[in-house]
């Protein structure tokens, strides 16, 4: 079994992101990157499944900026065995991240692909379902347990009223979710190591597909302040309270 593996380069989930003064967007300039940690959690499960003998290579993909590599370079010290870069600059949506991802599987033709369920960037977390649509392949999305039989793929997974269990056949797309797994802890020789190794690059542009964002961020803002707490005395004055925040919301 082939396995391919999309992961992102975000600001580092231990930062607090800041809003550029002019409100255009997020200010990342000069801010601490890393991979994105439900990205990072897929392909800890991609080595799980090679460690157990079901899968013999995986391929991890990235897109977007030069300094992408190195989130790949945290992939190859983890253990994945090959890594490409999708050059593509500017700000992509997920359906251009999709499209991308279903060209570079044109080329790989990989069994499974592994996604984190969603980037903590935008959190939208639609690439996953976008690139199963466009693939016309089955989903298991937010799982958390993998079970390879053969060339069918099952599924647990977290819904509303707690779990579901889905049954695909390979080829298919699975999101990673929290609970899937936790990661490793990468050495240093194995950081050092992934530095020496070749990253294969490919123009966004040579794949073929319109990946250009359809949508313009007209303004990013801070959130409100939460209002400070209240202390109340007994039940009563608490329902009291919450009677009448709801009267004047």
């Amino acid at each position: 079994m082939k396995i391919m593996v999309a992961v992102k380069h975000v600001v580092d989930y231990n930062i607090v992101p800041r809003v550029k003064q002019d409100g255009s967007d997020v200010e990342i300039s000069g801010v601490k990157m890393g991979i994105n940690p439900f990205d990072e959690i897929a392909v800890e499960e991609a080595l799980r499944l090679k460690e157990k003998g079901i899968a013999t290579e995986i391929v991890a993909v990235s897109i977007g900026a030069e300094n992408s590599k190195d989130t790949l370079r945290h992939a190859l010290a983890m253990g994945v065995d090959r890594a490409v870069l999708v050059q593509a600059e500017g700000k992509l949506q997920p359906l251009g991240v999709a499209k991308l991802l279903k060209a570079v599987a044109g080329r790989e033709q990989p069994d499974l692909i592994l996604l984190g369920k969603q980037a903590i960037d935008d959190d939208a977390g639609q690439a996953g379902q976008m690139l199963a649509a466009l693939l016309g392949v089955g989903q298991g999305l937010f799982a958390s347990e993998i079970k390879v039989n053969g060339n069918e793929i099952e599924v647990n997974r977290e819904v509303d009223g707690g779990t579901e269990t889905v049954a695909l056949q390979l080829p298919a797309i699975v999101t990673a979710d929290l609970r899937l797994n936790e990661p490793r802890f990468i050495k240093l020789p194995n950081m050092m190591m992934a530095k020496k190794k070749p990253i294969d690059v490919i123009a966004g542009t040579e794949l073929g597909v319109d990946f250009a964002s359809h949508l313009s961020l007209l303004n990013v803002a801070e959130p409100a302040p939460r209002k400070p707490g209240v202390i109340v005395n007994s039940v009563a004055e608490l329902v009291e309270k919450l009677r009448i925040e709801k009267v004047l919301a």
